[in-house]
């Protein structure tokens, strides 16, 4: 909805809505740009609502980068990715990832591609460890994560057995 707000009623609506979940400074400047907000009234609604608490782009990002790892299973570079798009300063986002080890990726990586590993269909096992290169990728691990993974896949399956 375009509708215009009044700076009173802008910052009542962004209050309620980041009382309820966590959102970015890039997201709620999104949502006074599209209720029409002068940039005045912008910048006074977003020093109460960084004042307020109401707002923590470091609390944002720790939070976005748990719940992208443990929900939707992606890895780094596709967090990264989705952190920039948020409008998460580079320093920020950096600190938030890395409070994320190597073996916490693995540990979501590994069964992503013994998944997919069953499931896909291939005629030589060079051509299978592409595929799963690939699909790794576009989930957004980086190569040396994966390759780690696919180099100790056997390892790991008699683990699990």
């Amino acid at each position: 909805m375009n509708t215009k707000k009044s700076p009173e009623e802008a910052l009542a609506a962004l209050m309620s809505l980041c009382s309820r979940s966590e959102h970015s400074q890039g997201e709620m400047l999104e949502k006074m740009r599209r209720w029409q907000l002068d940039e005045q009234a912008q910048a006074e609604i977003m020093a109460r609502l960084i004042e307020g608490r109401y707002i923590d782009d470091e609390r944002y990002a720790r939070a976005f980068v748990k719940d992208k790892l443990n929900y939707s299973k992606w890895g780094p570079r596709k967090i990264e990715q989705a952190l920039w798009a948020k409008g998460i300063d580079e320093q920020t986002r950096h600190r938030a990832l890395d409070e994320i080890t190597d073996a916490q990726y693995l540990e979501i990586l590994r069964p992503l591609l013994k998944a997919k590993r069953r499931q896909t269909r291939a005629a030589s096992e060079w051509e299978l460890n592409g595929k799963l290169v690939r699909y790794a990728l576009s989930r957004g691990f980086t190569y040396p994560l994966i390759r780690q993974c696919i180099d100790n896949a056997e390892e790991y399956e008699e683990a699990d057995d």
